[in-house]
Formats: structure tokens, C-alpha cells, sequence
């Protein structure tokens, strides 16, 4: 094994205790998976993503492992080096990974807020003998999270650096997420919940790329089928609906999709230094939200705005202009 390789650390924390959740009720027992990759004795980042983000945030290159879901940016000259920096990764609580979550059919499980995201990473923080982060990298969902450390538990970070979220969600987003989220329990009381999942993700896949992006690729002529005619667009969502379905449980999306709905965070008591960065043309995350959550941070602060033809995606596309982000911010 390459010394690289070997630089890897996993596991599952099975807290002693039950957690208490910030809308009500708890979680008992609670399991929190996580993975942390890069050279030994480097500073500890805390990288989170979207609600389908795992803990396995780096491509292992020299495992032949490409499974990372931000390998383009997290990795040995990538972005964010693994070769100065140690990337911890988590499973989110209600999600469909390792951590606790809802099981397939579960309809009981508890709401989810990010201020439960925050309680569970500080006691496996402490579990790893972390004192502090040096940052907390978070995009989208993960972004919801790493505010809500820096309102309720700063003495746990140096720095923020959040992508495409800001202190509150915007009700044209939850509109969309509200109508996938009762597709998904329509279809499960029938015994269909992958289906409605498929239909689910379908429809998100659309509002997480921009209009300019389908022109260029989507702009074709429909074919003929059997039940009507299939168009281009109609092919790629549904294609990517399958893929989503067959790897995730969808009591967890709705979970985790209500969790984003639910956020709100006190922006004016996060006094991390904090790097902002907002993509114009996101559909979720308004540029104006992403303004006024800058105004209100009453630390150092830095807005980035930048253009992207993926549109709320671009944290996974955006390779070359988060490079300089991160180099910016983390120095």
C-alpha cells in the first residue's frame, strides 16, 4: 500500500448517548460514518456536500478508486490538496449512507435539522481528538451545515467557505423540493417509492442547471415511441431519475430534502471569517439571498460571484475557479 493510501482513516462513531433533535423528539441509538484522507499530521478540513454527499469526499487515485463524489476538486493536485490537508468527509444523519437514517418503507423517522448535523460532527470531532478545523467546506446542503457551526459551535472552525447556500432557503426552491417530496410518499403508499424517486430526481435535475445549458444540449428533435414521442431532455432526466433511485432510500431524500426547507440560521452571529461564493445563474440560490446573507455576517467576509452554465451545479463542474477560491481562502 502507497504511503498515500495508507493515509486514510474510516470508520462508524456509536454515540453512547441519545441526541437531542432540534425540532423535537431524539435519535437513539446514533451512528455517525465518516472518512478522513490525506497526509498525516495536516490540517483537518471538513468537507460536506449536497444531500446525495457522502463521507468519501476524495478519489482514491492510488487505490484505482474513483468513487469520491468530488474527486475532481478533493485529491492530490487537486483544488484542495490532499498532499497539505486532511479531508474529512461525513454520512449525513437521515440520509441514505452509513449514518443513522431512515430505512426503506420508515415513515416515523424524525425531522432533521443542520443544527443536528452540527451536534453530531462535534462529538465525532471530539471522538477523533480534533481540537478545531482549520475550515469547513460546504456546498449546497453541506454549505446549510457549515452556517449553522459557525452560528452555534465557532469554536470548532478557523474558517467557513459555503457554495451556493445561504441563511434561510427560498420559497420558489421549496416549491419545487415540496412537490418532489410528495411525489416520493405518494408513490411509496402504493409500494413505489423508487419510482416516485426516479420522478423526484427527475424534476430536481432540472432546477439545478440553468435553461442555457438544456438550449445547448437538449435542443434537438423528438423521437417517435411507443407511448408518444420521447424528447432529449425527457431521456437525460429520467436517465439520471434510474441512476438516483437505484442507489438511494426515499424516505431518506425526503428527509434530508425537508431539512433544506426547514433551515433558517441567525446570520448576524456567525463571526467566522466566512467566503461566500454564489453562482449567478443558480435557480435555487438566488444571487440577491446569497447578497443579503454577505450583509448580515458580522465577520470577515468575502462574496465571490461567478457565472456557470451548471447553475446550482457548478460546485461539481467549476474546477479551475474554485481552485482559486480555495487557494484564496485557505492561505
Amino acid at each position: 500500500m502507497s504511503g498515500e493510501a495508507a493515509n486514510v482513516q474510516q470508520g462508524e462513531l456509536r454515540l453512547t448517548a441519545a441526541l437531542p433533535l432540534h425540532f423535537g423528539g431524539e435519535l437513539n441509538p446514533v451512528q455517525i460514518a465518516w472518512r478522513m484522507e490525506g497526509a498525516a499530521g495536516k490540517p483537518v478540513v471538513l468537507v460536506l456536500g449536497g444531500i446525495s454527499a457522502g463521507r468519501q469526499v476524495v478519489a482514491n487515485y492510488y487505490a484505482n478508486q474513483s468513487q469520491g463524489w468530488w474527486k475532481e476538486v478533493m485529491g492530490p493536485e487537486r483544488p484542495l490538496d490532499t498532499r497539505h490537508y486532511r479531508v474529512l468527509g461525513i454520512d449525513f444523519l437521515g440520509g441514505s449512507g452509513q449514518s443513522t437514517g431512515p430505512r426503506a418503507g420508515q415513515t416515523d423517522f424524525p425531522s432533521i435539522s443542520a443544527y443536528d448535523q452540527v451536534a453530531a460532527i462535534a462529538q465525532l470531532l471530539s471522538h477523533l481528538q480534533v481540537a478545531q478545523l482549520y475550515a469547513v467546506i460546504g456546498a449546497s446542503y453541506g454549505g446549510m451545515v457549515a452556517l449553522a457551526l459557525g452560528e452555534r459551535a465557532p469554536q470548532l472552525a478557523q474558517r467557513l467557505i459555503v457554495i451556493s447556500a445561504a441563511h434561510r432557503t427560498h420559497p420558489m426552491a421549496t416549491a419545487w423540493r415540496c412537490v418532489q417530496r410528495n411525489m416520493v410518499r405518494y408513490a411509496a403508499t402504493r409500494g413505489e417509492g423508487a419510482e416516485g424517486l426516479k420522478l423526484a430526481r427527475a424534476l430536481a435535475m432540472a432546477t439545478y442547471r440553468t435553461p442555457e445549458e438544456f438550449v445547448q444540449r437538449f435542443a434537438g428533435e423528438p423521437e417517435r415511441g411507443a407511448q408518444g414521442f420521447v424528447f432529449p431532455v425527457e431521456k437525460y432526466l429520467f436517465s439520471r431519475g434510474d441512476t438516483y433511485a437505484a442507489s438511494y432510500v426515499p424516505e431518506s431524500f425526503v428527509c434530508l430534502s425537508e431539512s433544506i426547507d426547514l433551515h433558517r440560521v441567525n446570520a448576524a452571529a456567525i463571526r467566522l471569517p466566512t467566503t461566500l461564493v454564489a453562482i449567478i445563474e443558480d435557480q435555487l440560490v438566488p444571487l440577491s439571498d446569497m447578497r443579503e446573507l454577505h450583509a448580515q455576517l458580522a465577520g470577515p467576509k468575502q462574496l465571490i460571484e461567478l457565472p456557470s452554465l451548471y447553475g446550482h451545479d457548478a460546485f461539481l463542474k467549476e474546477t479551475e475557479a474554485l481552485r482559486r477560491v480555495f487557494a484564496a481562502a485557505l492561505a
